[in-house]
């Protein structure tokens, strides 16, 4: 095991985290891992939580939840061994669905199926011989935005991802925020994801076209409304669509008027927006920025940031590093700190 193997499962997300911002010094090394639907990655880092490795294999997920775990203990166990002599502390893990992070455990995860009441902080712990700290995907985006990306440094900061869902996390006072509740299992209507997402735009297109309306989309999709996708909408609204100008457009509004909601309660210091359709451009910024700013009482909008995600895609995987060093910041230092030079500790994540 590593050197924080029996911490509580109370140093998940939500409950670690420093007194306050500040660079990592010399520990040990880390491993991230971000699990998604579509592809595995994972990373390590040196004794200042910087990452000096990457490396992705796809997650195959139709193969059947052992055949991943063996592809992801695998995937650990070679970058761990990349680490030579130095011993691993830690591995932080983002994984998507509904999560127990105290006990390691995910309940059910969609873009896994048949992933259901899986231990899988256990069975890596017992497979790769490290701790680890397991948080969710989506939360795990906004800690690596805060320690690596667009928010670094702040201490308050909303991250959403806009794709093809919409989830995102929550910063306050340096503390990653979890739900505690009970599991929604609701079919409601009108959810922002339902109304502003890649799926949600590319359905709202369908629609259109399936209804007979003058689109470009008739000749790019050669009139099979099977073949649209929020994609192929934003290339008609780059071609001067009016109806994929305005379903982007209105992604964008409705993306603002949320975003008023969670500035008015969280008061961050740093928006932070990632995920594919925000590479819409003024297609959607323009109409967010318009109904964000003018949606803001004074007083929030003064130095608030609002940022691109400058991690993309990596979000994940840096917030699955930056948890981990969370875990182990209290740990003793593998590294004799006397070796701390000014532009490693310049270059370290904050956390």
């Amino acid at each position: 095991m590593g050197a924080i193997a029996g911490r509580p499962r109370g140093d998940a997300v939500g409950e670690s985290g420093a007194e306050g911002l500040h660079p990592v010094g010399p520990s040990g090394p880390v491993v991230a891992m971000d699990l998604g639907g579509t592809y595995l990655r994972a990373a390590l880092t040196d004794e200042y939580g910087r990452i000096v490795l990457k490396r992705r294999v796809e997650t195959l997920a139709h193969e059947g939840g052992e055949a991943v775990l063996e592809r992801i203990v695998t995937l650990l166990n070679e970058v761990k061994g990349q680490a030579g002599g130095r011993g691993v502390l830690a591995v932080g893990l983002g994984a998507p669905g509904l999560l127990d992070p105290e006990a390691g455990i995910i309940r059910g995860a969609w873009t896994l199926p048949g992933w259901e009441d899986v231990p899988l902080a256990g069975v890596i712990e017992e497979r790769v011989g490290v701790a680890v700290i397991l948080g969710n995907d989506a939360d795990v985006a906004a800690l690596g935005e805060l320690a690596y990306g667009a928010g670094r440094g702040a201490e308050h900061l909303v991250y959403l991802t806009i794709s093809t869902g919409i989830g995102g996390g929550f910063v306050v006072g340096d503390k990653l925020l979890e739900g505690r509740g009970p599991e929604c299992s609701c079919a409601g209507r009108g959810h922002l994801e339902a109304l502003a997402s890649g799926t949600a735009i590319a359905r709202q297109a369908r629609e259109a076209l399936s209804s007979g309306e003058d689109t470009i989309l008739r000749n790019l999709s050669g009139g099979d409304p099977g073949r649209v996708t929020a994609e192929l909408a934003h290339e008609a609204a780059l071609a001067g669509d009016p109806l994929c100008i305005e379903l982007i457009g209105a992604s964008g509004r409705r993306v603002g008027h949320a975003l008023v909601g969670l500035v008015h309660l969280f008061n961050p210091e740093v928006v932070v927006l990632g995920g594919g359709v925000t590479g819409a451009g003024d297609l959607f910024w323009g109409p967010m920025h318009e109904t964000l700013w003018g949606g803001l009482i004074p007083t929030f909008a003064e130095g608030l940031r609002l940022e691109k995600s400058a991690l993309g895609d990596h979000a994940g995987l840096y917030g699955a590093a930056a948890l981990a060093l969370r875990a182990v910041q209290d740990a003793p230092a593998t590294t004799d700190a006397s070796a701390e030079d000014d532009q490693a500790v310049a270059d370290a994540p904050y956390i």
